[in-house]
């Protein structure tokens, strides 16, 4: 009987990991009917963060909640509660930036007015809950506001020249000429989740990297939105260089002036799950994202995986939207692209589901050749 770790990362927009997972355990099974299955769902820290916790710890309750979402509107969502343990007795908060403050919430993007006010809200409910500690996920941001919104949510002001508050989102940036952070909440311990390391400004910065995916596409905006995160980082006492200020439109900065800790959200998210130990018991561990390309390699969830798997001297598996011809797919055993099995592109995005199983079956065959 062959055991398989099933632990992939959402396929962005399409298929969340937990019904990825299902989908190719059921595929392994019409060729190996025997074979049984360990259910790891994985993300890095951005969209599917809260949903791979809660596949993965027993006892953890969603927690919802309602929040200003990155479109101008209330949108209802949640945080998970992960039961007590000696070192957090109040239980332990896991929040994503994807839920609450997300880019895949936006029906358009919004450059200059999304933020991340709902994030900072989901966070204050969970203090108000009185956790003992914050996971917080970051990835698949909506915004370039250096996390403004969040902070102000948990008590901080952003003020202009006549010590009114700035316009939210990165409209807002340019105008802030003092930041009062008397009535900040104070944070529990924080860990933070990014699968990112640029820094908060320059050519790798925030707006540089990232706010072009976000709508800022002219280059003299980039420049002003660049210009305005570096004045605010001097304003917080921060250093714009650190390696994961930049991640979610400076969203990481924000959480380290608030006291987080920045964690690679792979790695971290596997250790909270107990991934690791379930490799160990295992023969077979199949990952997956929507695409596989020569990104993949730097932190993310496919790698990640592949590296685990071959400590443990187990073969680790890839299924994934679709694989390009810059990837390396030598770190696994087999590998199978849903594009491929569907014959293009449009029909793997149309019936993702199905063509996991597919994947799944391929993957149990690829065993036996």
């Amino acid at each position: 009987m062959t055991r398989v770790v099933l632990a992939p990362d959402s396929f962005k927009g399409t298929i969340t990991a937990v019904d990825a997972a299902v989908a190719l355990a059921e595929g392994w099974a019409s060729v190996e009917p025997t074979a049984e299955f360990v259910h790891r769902p994985m993300a890095d820290g951005g969209e599917g963060t809260v949903d791979a916790f809660q596949a993965a710890v027993a006892g953890a309750v969603r927690m919802p909640v309602t929040v200003d979402g990155p479109a101008g509107v209330s949108i209802d969502t949640a945080w998970l509660l992960l039961p007590p343990t000696e070192d957090a007795p109040g239980g332990t908060a896991v929040v994503d930036l994807a839920s609450t403050s997300g880019i895949e919430l936006l029906d358009g993007l919004r450059p200059w007015d999304a933020d991340t006010t709902g994030l900072g809200q989901a966070i204050a409910a969970a203090l108000d809950h009185g956790v003992s500690r914050l996971v917080v996920g970051i990835g698949s941001s909506a915004s370039t506001d250096g996390g403004t919104g969040m902070l102000t949510a948990l008590g901080a002001r952003f003020l202009d020249a006549a010590g009114v508050p700035v316009p939210r989102g990165a409209r807002g940036l340019s105008e802030i000429t003092s930041v009062d952070l008397t009535r900040l909440r104070t944070a529990p311990e924080v860990r933070v989740l990014t699968d990112v390391t640029n820094p908060l400004t320059g050519p790798r910065g925030a707006a540089a990297v990232f706010g072009p995916q976000k709508g800022l596409r002219d280059a003299d905006d980039i420049a002003r939105v660049d210009e305005a995160l570096g004045r605010l980082a001097a304003r917080l006492g921060l250093d714009p260089t650190q390696p994961g200020a930049g991640a979610a439109g400076g969203t990481g900065a924000a959480l380290v002036r608030w006291g987080g800790v920045l964690a690679p959200g792979a790695a971290e998210v596997a250790e909270l799950i107990r991934l690791p130990a379930a490799i160990d018991a295992a023969d077979i561990v199949i990952t997956g994202e929507g695409s596989y390309d020569g990104q993949s390699g730097d932190g993310k969830v496919p790698s990640f995986l592949a590296d685990l798997a071959a400590t443990a001297g187990v073969r680790a598996m890839l299924a994934a939207g679709r694989i390009t011809d810059d990837s390396d797919t030598s770190l696994f055993a087999a590998s199978t692209s849903l594009t491929d099995l569907a014959g293009s592109a449009e029909a793997a995005l149309t019936e993702p589901p199905r063509w996991l199983r597919e994947a799944g079956a391929a993957l149990a065959r690829a065993t036996t050749s």
